[in-house]
Order: structure tokens, then C-alpha cells, then sequence
């Protein structure tokens, strides 16, 4: 990005200069596009500067010292050139338009990713976050800037998920901050109430306890902000709640503590945000670490020189860890009972979001490149346009592992683009050889045929599907902007995910050993795409779409699954096998079965695929040790009830990745969508999916975790993941329509 130096190169009052960075622009060379953001002092937009994409802040000046603060900002931004710093690339120092032009970074603000598009890095990422950002302001408090205002959305990610440390219109030098004290102001005949208000500045949920108590910024109020900002970027939560979503945790923040309480709690009780658990994968020197930044008494934080040093320790024990583990040789994943174990601690350890994020990141790449986007030319200007906010909830709901994942894409390369989708993961087995119940149940019946088996609770393995799609689907999305149709570009997308999934599994598959009919997840999904005023929804599986149109239940997709009469014919013209299975249809050969009962003698009912054996065991007495679980339904798990899934390679091509796609013109009556994973559905129809909202806070994200606590309640069995999109303007303060 070249544009000419024109000497004087100075603001117009000649107090800001700089050899590097043009201080004032010709009109022509910059053309401002759309907002971005939103603050209470200023607007950022994405503009064109010189050919090349920028984002430029402009600050709302309406009274002479908001002047000043313009030009003392710019004489600051100056002067700053380190990597992990936001890039002042030119400004405008002349009226009537004031503004900042910085390097356009592709990945948006910290807070967006964790809490709109619900991120989860790895703890690599998270140490590279932390380390370029430790050593970002490092590098302030070495040229006496203390920053004031550390926090997610302050931080922006570059398209490699590097931080750049942002906004430093709350940025004082050290030396002015000492300049002014409660006393010397009371001096100057002014009322202390303004120095409060000038000096206490930030971010409440991020402000030490001694910015609370009004007292001086310093260097460790900034390494109490990274603390609790570091945290937050390990646990994914707000501080101070248990939500991810950024609106609904700030309202239900604003429920259960006034301003006045959080703060006497902060500061009075040592009230602090839930800490990063092992979990997490943080380990206990960062959880130190944090803590430490964190401290009550800013003498005992750590300055950044030490946070950088413990920092680098951590990477370096990590680094050794993983060296360690690499010097393994890895067996092959042995195929008799007693070491199913193995198979499942293999499972586990793909990181499948990362493979899936990969697939989405070379796709963002080449989407770049291109330039059409949707555009139709029948589209009339003055067409109903709707106005969106969105949210979600997820939960585990009463098993013990999610298998659920889902997206949330606002504003896909576009203003009026949005993406939506939920993945519902299956078929996460594991073998009997773990279970002693099972080995004397093998004894007991005299049976050297494996049993399989899917308990109430399974292997988290189920989910490699589901968070291969999360990441993959939308990226394969954004490149077929360029070449498709909406209705094309879903259906190929969806298509994409499946063999680009199965190719994947197949690449980790075959170098361990594990042979085809091992494992086989798969994934039902839906994915509801809105471009300007029409609303695209393709389903394939179980979950479903539904609108509210004028306070009624418009379903937006139909179930696929073996016991609609249809899906069955499709299948068997394909080459697929659909048997009937105690009370349903399911789709694969029929293959041993067991059945516990809930009663004093349980029936094991064995099915071969020519005949069939009636065993009973009396469970009652001296003869048997194992305590069976009830109401559990065991079966071998080359079978489903759904006929349209991602994955499932074993069961191809009956079981088609192709969705059935909808499309809806949006108008004035369209109130609110709703996307959910099967586990809502099970237990609630569309109908009082309605009327629930109607009683419900008008936001999003509170809708989203009100339906799916009252599916959980009502008895749901599975994951329970819901994402609620309103159509038109809400307020958060009504509820009832």
C-alpha cells in the first residue's frame, strides 16, 4: 500500500507528524464502504485506500475536546511500530473528516470470534494469542503507554489468528496519568466528580479492583485486563457468566448484578471469573499466571517482562510433551475386544474441528479472489429487507458427551449474507471387550459373535463428523458464492463436506490400522442460508428449520428418516438395504441385536440376517455378578433411522449427503427462525415452539437456552442444540408479543 508523502506532511494544527504514515489524503484516493463496528465515540468502516482494502475509524468530534483526543491519539498511533499493535497505515488530520486508516485485519475483533462464531482454539493458539499480545504491551509500557482498555473486542486477529492490540483512544502516558491526582484537581477549583469520570475509564468486567476504587491506572491495571481477557479466551465464556453468547451474557450479567454490586464484589469479596479448568487444556502454570495477573494487590501482578518469561516456559514444557509423544511409535489398532479402548483413545485424538477449519481456511483463501457474490438482477431496491439478530444454545442435555456442533455466519462476505448451521453427530461405538457386564453376558450365552454396542451414553467419537462440518461446510460455502446459485451452492457444499469428510477419515484411517467397517461416523445437518429478502434451508437428516410467520409454525424441512415410505424406496432403487428393527425401520443389513428389558429376567432377542435365537437369563440369584443398566438398547452400529447424513462411508450412496433445499421470500410478517438438532424436536412441536417464544425475552441467545432447558426437561435423551434468528427489530425488554 504506496500513497504519496506530500510535505508538510502534519495535521492541521502541525502537532502530529510522521515520515512514514501520510496525514492527510487527496478524496480521490479513498472511498469509505460499510460499517463494521460500532462504538460510543466512533464508527469503523470498510473502505478502499489506494486499491486496497483498510478499515478506517472515525471519531464522532462534537466539541473541541474531542478534538484534542484526536489529535493526541494520532501523535500516539505515530509513533507505535511493533507486529502485535493494530498498523496505522494513513490518516486524515484536516476538518471536516477526521479519521484513522489501519490495516484491514481478515479474522475481526477476539470477542466476535469467541462469542459470535463461538471459536475454539487450541491451547497452541491460545499460547501464540497470549505471547504476541503480552509482548504487544510490553512493548507499550517500555515507551511509557499505559493502554487502559485491554480486551477481546480491542483485540484483532489477521487471517493467520495473530492479535493486533487495537484502540488506544483511552491510552495515556505514564507521565501525563501521574501529572493529575484527586488534589490537584480539587485545586484548580473543579469538582472531583470529573477527575472520577475522566480517570476511571475501561471496560467494568475487565478494570482492576483499584480502578474500581478510583484510584491511578498503571502498568499492572493493564496485566489485570490480560489476565481476565486470557482466561476468557481459554474457557469461551464472558466473565462473570457461563455464556458464550456476548448479548445474552451481558443481560443476564445486568439480572443478576447492578453495576454497584459487581463492582463491591470485585473489590470488596475478590470476586473474580470462573477459572480455566484443566480441561481446557490450560496447564497449571497458566492457571498461575493468570491468577497472578488477577491478584487483588497490583504489587504482587507480574509485569510483562515476567508474564513474557513464564509464557515462553509453559511453550517450552509443551513443546517437550509433544516431542515425548512423538518419539511413541504408534501401534496399529489391534481388532479384538480386549483392546476397543485403543480404538476409541484414537478416535479422540483428532482434533477435528482443526482438519475441518483447514479445509475452511484454503476455501476463504480462494474465495478471496473472487468477486461476484450473489448478485441478482431482478432484486427490487425497495423489497422487504429483514433486520437480524441471532443466538444459540447447546447442552449435553442427559448424556455425558456432545456430539451436537453448529456455526453461526452473520454477515458472510457480505452485508446481507448470513449462514446458519447445526451438525448432530452418530455412531460413536465402542466394543464390549471394556465391559465386564458384556463379557459375562458373552459367557452366560455362549456367543463368540462380537457385540457391538451404543449405550445411553457413548464415546465422544460420534462427534468427528459433526465438528469436521462445523468448520469445513461454511468454508466450501464461501468459495461457491463466487460460481453458483444460494440453492447450488448449499446443495454442492453439502456434498463437498461429506467426501472431503471421508477422504479425511480414510487418510488417519488406513496408517493405524483400522480397518473399514471399524468406524464410520456420520452426521445429520442443517444449514439455513439468507441472502437479502429470500431464506434458503437445506436439511439432511433429522434436524429441522422452522418459521414464525404472523405468530404461526411454518416447518422449513421434513425429516429424513427410514420410516417415511419415500426415503425407504430411494434407498433399496440405490442399492441400500432398510430392515424393520423392533419398532422402527433402520437402514443397513440386520445384524445381532441385543435387548435388556427393564424387568426381573431380562430377554436377549439375537437376529442373524437368516434366522433368529430366543435366549433367556435369569438375572435373579447367585448365578450372575454383573449389574445390567436398564432400558438400554444395544445394536451394532452399521444401522440408522436417518437416510441422509454426512459421513457414514459404509452406507453410501443410499445414504445421500444431497440435502433437500426450501426456499422462502421473506416479508413483514416473518418474525423469527428457528434451527434445531433432534433432541428438541423429540420432545416439542412446532407449535409450542411458538408459544414458548411468546413468553420468552425477545433475544436471541435467551430464546436459544429457554427451548432447549425446557426440551431437557421434559425428558429429551439426546444433545439439545438450538439457534434462534430474528427477522425483524426486538427489544430485549419485551416479552410477549
Amino acid at each position: 500500500m504506496v500513497v504519496e508523502i506530500v510535505e508538510p506532511n502534519t495535521c492541521i494544527r502541525g502537532c502530529c507528524r510522521s515520515d512514514s504514515i501520510p496525514l492527510h489524503l487527496p478524496p480521490s484516493s479513498y472511498s469509505l464502504s460499510h460499517p463494521i463496528a460500532r462504538g460510543a465515540e466512533s464508527v469503523v468502516y470498510e473502505a478502499i485506500l489506494d486499491g486496497k482494502k483498510v478499515a478506517v475509524k472515525k471519531p464522532m468530534l462534537s466539541t473541541s475536546e474531542d478534538i484534542d483526543k484526536f489529535h493526541k491519539e494520532l501523535q500516539m498511533l505515530c509513533k507505535l511500530d511493533h507486529l502485535g499493535v493494530a498498523k496505522l497505515v494513513a490518516a486524515h488530520a484536516k476538518p471536516v473528516n477526521y479519521m484513522f486508516f489501519f490495516i484491514y485485519y481478515e479474522s475481526g475483533n477476539l470477542a466476535d470470534k469467541l462469542h459470535v462464531e463461538e471459536w475454539n482454539p487450541s491451547f497452541d493458539e491460545v499460547l501464540r494469542i497470549s505471547i504476541q499480545l503480552a509482548k504487544a504491551l510490553q512493548y507499550l509500557h517500555n515507551l511509557g503507554i499505559i493502554h487502559r482498555d485491554v480486551k477481546p473486542a480491542n483485540i484483532l486477529l489477521d487471517e493467520n489468528l495473530l492479535p493486533h492490540l487495537a484502540d488506544f483512544g483511552l491510552a495515556e502516558y505514564k507521565k501525563d496519568l501521574k501529572q493529575v491526582s484527586v488534589e490537584n484537581w480539587r485545586s484548580s477549583g473543579k469538582p472531583t466528580g470529573g477527575f472520577h469520570k475522566k480517570k476511571m475509564v475501561g471496560t467494568l468486567i475487565y478494570m482492576a479492583p483499584e480502578i474500581l476504587k478510583r484510584e491511578m491506572h498503571s502498568e499492572k491495571s493493564d496485566a489485570y485486563s490480560f489476565g481476565i481477557t486470557i482466561n476468557e479466551l481459554l474457557t469461551g465464556v464472558v466473565p462473570y457468566t457461563n455464556l458464550r453468547a456476548e448479548v445474552q451474557a451481558h443481560t443476564v450479567l445486568e439480572m443478576n448484578y447492578s453495576e454497584q454490586k459487581l463492582t463491591a464484589a470485585i473489590v470488596s469479596e475478590g470476586l473474580r471469573p470462573a477459572l480455566a479448568n484443566l480441561d481446557s487444556g490450560a496447564p497449571t502454570g497458566l492457571q498461575h499466571l493468570i491468577q497472578r495477573c488477577w491478584d487483588a494487590n497490583p504489587q504482587n501482578r507480574p509485569s510483562f517482562d515476567d508474564i513474557i518469561l513464564e509464557l515462553g516456559h509453559v511453550r517450552k514444557c509443551r513443546k517437550t510433551v509433544e516431542e515425548k509423544k512423538k518419539a511413541v511409535v504408534e501401534p496399529s489398532i489391534p481388532l479384538g475386544d480386549e483392546n476397543s479402548s485403543s480404538l476409541r483413545n484414537y478416535q479422540a485424538s483428532i482434533n477435528w474441528f482443526t482438519k475441518g477449519e483447514n479445509f475452511s481456511k484454503s476455501s476463504c483463501i480462494a474465495a478471496d479472489s473472487c468477486v461476484r457474490i450473489w448478485h441478482d438482477p431482478l432484486t427490487d431496491p425497495s423489497a422487504y429487507h429483514p433486520v437480524l439478530s441471532w443466538g444459540s444454545f447447546a447442552t449435553c442435555g442427559r448424556r455425558e458427551t456432545m456430539e451436537d456442533t453448529h456455526f453461526l455466519m452473520p454477515r458472510m462476505r457480505s452485508e446481507d449474507i448470513h449462514v446458519f448451521g447445526i451438525f448432530d453427530g452418530h455412531r460413536a461405538c465402542t466394543r464390549n471387550g471394556d465391559s465386564e457386564t458384556f463379557k459375562l453376558l458373552k459367557r452366560s450365552l455362549q456367543v463368540t459373535t462380537t457385540i457391538w454396542l451404543i449405550p445411553l451414553t457413548t464415546s465422544h467419537a460420534g462427534a468427528a463428523a459433526a465438528e469436521f462440518s462445523a468448520r469445513a461446510l461454511p468454508g466450501f460455502l464461501q468459495i461457491l458464492v463466487s460460481t453458483k446459485s444460494p440453492s447450488d451452492a448449499l446443495l454442492e457444499a453439502f456434498v463437498k463436506t461429506d467426501v472431503a469428510f471421508r477422504e479425511e477419515l480414510d487418510n488417519h484411517r488406513k496408517p493405524k490400522g483400522v480397518i473399514q467397517k471399524d468406524w464410520h461416523p456420520g452426521c445429520t445437518a442443517i444449514a439455513a442460508l439468507i441472502v437479502r429478502n429470500k431464506l434458503f434451508v437445506a436439511n439432511a437428516g433429522d434436524c429441522r428449520a422452522m418459521l414464525c410467520r404472523a405468530s404461526c409454525a411454518h416447518s422449513l424441512s421434513k425429516d429424513h428418516v427410514a420410516s417415511c415410505l419415500d426415503e425407504r424406496e430411494r434407498i433399496i432403487r440405490t442399492g441400500g438395504q432398510v430392515t424393520w428393527v423392533v419398532d422402527t425401520w433402520r437402514v443397513g443389513p440386520a445384524a445381532l441385536q441385543v435387548f435388556f428389558l427393564p424387568l426381573d429376567s431380562f430377554i436377549f432377542l439375537m437376529l442373524y440376517p437368516k434366522m433368529f435365537r430366543l435366549y433367556g437369563c435369569l438375572l435373579s440369584g447367585s448365578t450372575w455378578s454383573g449389574i445390567l443398566p436398564q432400558n438400554f438398547l444395544f445394536f451394532r452400529p452399521n444401522e440408522l433411522t436417518v437416510t441422509r447424513s454426512i459421513g457414514d462411508g459404509d452406507l453410501k450412496p443410499s445414504v445421500t449427503a444431497e440435502p433437500e433445499i426450501t426456499e422462502t421470500i421473506l416479508s413483514v410478517e416473518d418474525e423469527y427462525l428457528v434451527l434445531a438438532s433432534d433432541g428438541l424436536w423429540d420432545v416439542m412441536s412446532e407449535a409450542e415452539v411458538v408459544n414458548i417464544m411468546k413468553d420468552t425475552v425477545k433475544e436471541a441467545g435467551m430464546c436459544s437456552k429457554r427451548l432447549a432447558t425446557e426440551a431437557a426437561g421434559r425428558g429429551s435423551r439426546d444433545n439439545i442444540t438450538v439457534i434462534v434468528v430474528f427477522l425483524r427489530p426486538v427489544s430485549t425488554a419485551e416479552r410477549i408479543y
